[in-house]
């Protein structure tokens, strides 16, 4: 059976390229003929040439491989082969249409929930392509998902701290406020990389990470509002960990307890309440403006400015 599917295949492919998608897309519909269709070997068969394929059958292509990944739960199929995923990326990176490249990116976060793939994803530069299509809010959703599963393996993690798009266009999702659901799939890679990295936060405030951040913690849904917050008080805590038993020579040189020692924690209690403050002080207005629109909601609303502050602000 599976030799017979695959001729039907090989053969139309020769005849019509639009003929043997359509084929393909009907044939797969059903979850034994996925399975037959991969044991017989479908993937080496896929064309090598971008640039010989219209978009219509780059958009059949595309959903082609979409149903066939929905095998990747289910079976140890070679779903991440050498063959399917450089001709995955090179549809999602040449593709004009947004339909072609949804389905690419519901393939790659299909394959990602399998942690045997996070290897060959990250080898071919999933990681990179995925930050590039970040930027467009009609794709972003799926492609940070399929970020937030490759960030917690040490190879997804290395890979985004070297990107040159990190954390910019991760913080940038942040001010998303129409975009919720991007909003708490950044923050959460954003709480992944900032962990245990010193260098990585140091990142994020250079780049202006903190009035962002606040203000998703006043205004954010209720996942976005709680990892803000948790880095919110990662970053007050920054200053204070430096000055810990492995601060190294300054420690050596300055006692705990010492005035130097005091000084310094109030200047850095006083640098992060002044950029609370100027953020607060930034988006005041929109922030009443937007409690006050919603009738009952102010009695929330200043529930949540005195929580947020108390758990934001230095003591």
């Amino acid at each position: 059976m599976a030799t017979v599917l695959l001729s039907l295949v090989y053969t139309l492919w020769f005849s019509s390229c639009n003929k043997i998608i359509s084929v393909n897309v009907f044939l797969s519909s059903f979850f034994r003929n996925k399975a037959l269709m991969v044991e017989a070997g479908i993937f080496p068969k896929l064309p090598k040439k971008m640039d010989v394929l219209e978009e219509p059958t780059r958009q059949e292509f595309a959903g082609l491989i979409l149903s066939l990944s929905l095998l990747a739960n289910h079976t140890q199929f070679p779903l991440a082969s050498p063959e399917v995923l450089p001709f995955l990326i090179g549809i999602l990176e040449s593709s004009s249409s947004y339909e072609t490249k949804e389905s690419c990116l519901a393939t790659l976060y299909n394959l990602s929930t399998v942690l045997d793939n996070a290897e060959p994803l990250l080898s071919n530069g999933v990681v990179h392509t995925l930050l590039r299509v970040i930027s467009v809010k009609e794709l972003s959703e799926k492609a940070l998902a399929t970020l937030g599963h490759l960030v917690v393996t040490l190879m997804g993690k290395k890979a985004m701290e070297n990107s040159s798009l990190v954390p910019e266009s991760l913080i940038e999702i942040m001010t998303w406020e129409d975009m919720p659901k991007c909003q708490e799939l950044s923050a959460y890679i954003l709480m992944i990389l900032a962990h245990q990295s010193s260098d990585l936060r140091y990142k994020m405030l250079k780049s202006g990470i903190v009035p962002v951040i606040l203000e998703v913690a006043l205004l954010g849904s209720p996942l976005a509002q709680k990892r803000a917050l948790k880095l919110l008080q990662w970053f007050k805590d920054e200053r204070q960990a430096r000055m810990g038993p492995h601060s190294g020579p300054q420690t050596a040189r300055i006692a705990i307890g010492s005035p130097e020692n005091k000084r310094e924690a109030q200047e850095g209690k006083k640098l992060m309440k002044n950029l609370v403050r100027q953020s607060l002080q930034k988006n005041m207005e929109l922030i009443i403006r937007r409690a006050n629109a919603t009738s009952g909601d102010s009695s929330k609303f200043k529930s949540l400015v005195a929580n947020t502050s108390s758990k934001s602000l230095p003591g």
